[in-house]
């Protein structure tokens, strides 16, 4: 089994240059920005890392699930140098050319469901969600949305108004859309109605048909419901099997267009091309992002044809398909396709039965859940009262760094496990390794360290 050489912290972190790098970022770059760690990468290869003083870190957060076929894999540079020297801008809303084509021609093939599809392409998750806004009111003529407690859509408006994860997020920025719904997600781990999976018979569900549709939303006015199959900023949440199809039947016996947000679980992440296919989930409209071009930014909307019949110059984006980032993403998808879905698969089921092993040995591993290598780890006092530990989760993300592991929170007090590149064991053994150092002792470093404040920033 091949031997990895990394991590592999050389100086006191942050090094010199880093220090400097920072100093300018702090002096010039928004302060909205958080940064929990003073990482300052400077190159990337598969899974390592390499920040400007040298050090080499394992990475498993991916440039936030994003880089899905790991940093600068050659397949993709080179498709990339190849679409530059022949057309990098033409702007394919007004203008035609063949990778946006055949990007657009691949996504509606492989997306689920039998019906014929039609693509939008943006430059962004956020633009995606807001294009999915705009066709499900242009298509159905209804003005109210419906989405879930604990989402994160995005930071434009739009896709604000459907965020439900924190109140930083939206404070000092009302008026936001109005008519929007949220509803809560079946987090089966911190069950809203104090229920017990298996005999709760989906509560969570019943609320919103028996409750939210009789007395507060009317139905027949609702555009979208919009939904993560797994929720991503929320806590890498696994809603159970039934839900999403419950949930689907309910928006159709209603004429309520169905919007699955697969920015950060779709495209191999969690074992299937979308996540949604876990759940034999047929959506209305697919918002892919992120891991869609290997870190090049792109996004897009894949809709029903009969959905998408809105007409020209109703909708459009300057940037949206650029060549390169279509040409990176046909890359992608044949990487993703050839190896590395069925990877992820593999080696997700792996890293859960690891990390199972690890939360057996520490009670402040509250739960271990996901699909592919999208996993949550949370973070809690201690397993009998479940109550939520931020300062921990921060601490251990904080550790993990200057062990040379890149690991992310999401939610209030979770861990998130999001590399996509993964191709042995070998590799899943070293973070397991990097993190037990983390875990052990944690109490003595959170006197040494002092306290940490809550500042993973979502993504």
């Amino acid at each position: 089994m091949k031997k990895y050489n990394y991590p592999n912290i050389k100086t006191k972190l942050p090094g010199p240059k880093a220090a400097k790098i920072i100093k300018t970022d702090e002096q010039f770059v928004s302060p909205s920005y958080t940064r929990g760690y003073p990482c300052v990468a400077e190159r990337g290869i598969g899974l390592k890392l390499i920040d400007i003083d040298g050090n080499e870190f394992l990475d498993f957060c991916a440039g936030i699930a994003v880089c899905s076929t790991g940093h600068c894999h050659p397949e993709v540079v080179k498709a990339i140098k190849d679409q530059a020297e022949k057309l990098i801008h033409m702007s394919g809303t007004d203008f035609y050319y063949e990778v946006q084509a055949r990007l657009a021609k691949r996504l509606s093939q492989l997306s689920p469901g039998k019906k014929k599809k039609r693509v939008f392409f943006t430059n962004s998750g956020a633009e995606a969600i807001e294009a999915a806004i705009k066709l499900a009111r242009y298509k159905t003529g209804r003005p109210r949305l419906m989405a879930f407690v604990g989402a994160f859509h995005g930071r434009t408006v739009g896709a604000l108004s459907l965020t439900g994860s924190k109140i930083i997020q939206k404070q000092g920025f009302s008026p936001l859309l109005q008519g929007v719904e949220h509803i809560p997600y079946p987090y089966c781990y911190r069950c809203q109605f104090g229920k017990k999976y298996g005999s709760c018979n989906l509560e969570c569900f019943e609320y919103v048909e028996k409750v939210i549709f009789k007395k507060t939303v009317p139905p027949k006015e609702v555009a979208a419901i919009f939904v993560e199959p797994i929720q991503g900023e929320g806590g890498y949440i696994v809603p159970p099997d039934e839900y999403l199809s419950r949930l689907q039947r309910l928006a159709k016996k209603h004429g309520i267009l169905l919007v699955a947000d697969e920015i950060q679980s779709g495209l191999g992440r969690t074992g299937k091309m979308f996540c949604c296919e876990h759940f034999n989930l047929e959506p209305d409209i697919i918002c892919i992002a992120k891991g869609i071009a290997s870190g090049m930014p792109l996004g897009a909307i894949i809709s029903n044809a009969d959905v998408m019949t809105w007409p020209p110059g109703s909708h459009a984006s300057t940037f949206g398909g650029n060549p390169i980032a279509c040409a990176a993403a046909l890359k992608t998808l044949d990487i993703l396709e050839r190896e590395l879905i069925a990877n992820s698969e593999k080696m997700g089921r792996y890293l859960l039965l690891k990390l199972k092993k690890l939360a057996a040995k520490y009670a402040f591993i509250g739960d271990i859940r996901g699909k592919g290598l999208m996993v949550g780890m949370e973070i809690v006092t201690d397993r009998k009262t479940k109550n939520i530990d931020p300062e921990k989760r921060d601490l251990i993300v904080d550790r993990a760094f200057y062990q040379g592991l890149i690991i992310l929170g999401c939610g209030p007090n979770s861990v998130r496990f999001a590399p996509l590149c993964v191709q042995a064991r070998m590799k899943l053994t070293v973070v397991l390794t990097s993190l037990i150092v983390c875990l052990k002792n944690l109490d003595k470093q959170r006197m040494l360290y002092g306290k940490i404040q809550n500042r993973m920033a979502p993504r």
